[in-house]
């Protein structure tokens, strides 16, 4: 058999294919584009019109979106099937290990738990996880997943991604750190 340069530029055109169908490498694809969000310009920013939102925890206590009021908070709308959300999670975990204890962290998935302690397991996340029991505030609202939202401790969202981001990086540490104080 001859192989002419079409056929093996055919051959590798279908390998790339492949393998950017194929989860694992999709998911490490869509982790190497992924960039920092950007910050929304202060006369841009939503306010949150209402904390009237009960969560249901599933590996935490359950609350009332309103006990997180005057906080700083990162919400993150996911799913373990979704390979852009499970491309953000090595960075979201990171980012969760450095600020719990300053940051409200919230993680809205509308699976069973049995499914997300699957995943939880294995690979190591540890992450408070939710399932919405009533409807999210307005502002929160997406058509697709992930999506993720910054608030301010006066109920601004100061920043929000649609799709897969890069949430561990030195821009989002350093609004987190602004906020913060």
């Amino acid at each position: 058999m001859k192989f002419t340069k079409k056929t093996i530029y055919n051959s590798v055109f279908v390998v790339i294919i492949g393998l950017l169908l194929y989860p694992p490498t999709k998911v490490y694809f869509i982790r190497l584009i992924s960039f920092s969000p950007s910050t929304i310009k202060v006369e841009k920013r939503e306010q949150l019109t209402s904390y009237n939102w009960n969560l249901k925890g599933l590996n935490t206590a359950s609350i009332d979106f309103n006990q997180v009021k005057n906080k700083v908070v990162f919400v993150s709308f996911w799913a373990t099937w979704c390979p852009p959300c499970r491309a953000e999670m090595p960075n979201i975990q990171e980012l969760y290990n450095d600020y719990k204890d300053k940051v409200e962290f919230v993680f809205v998935s509308s699976e069973d738990w049995s499914v997300i302690s699957d995943f939880y397991k294995k690979n190591n996340y540890r992450l408070p996880t939710y399932n919405p029991l009533s409807k999210r505030p307005e502002q929160f609202n997406s058509e697709t997943i992930p999506a993720t939202f910054i608030v301010d401790k006066k109920g601004a969202i100061v920043m929000e991604k649609k799709g897969p981001a890069n949430w561990n990086s030195a821009k989002v540490r350093s609004l987190l750190d602004t906020l913060i104080k």
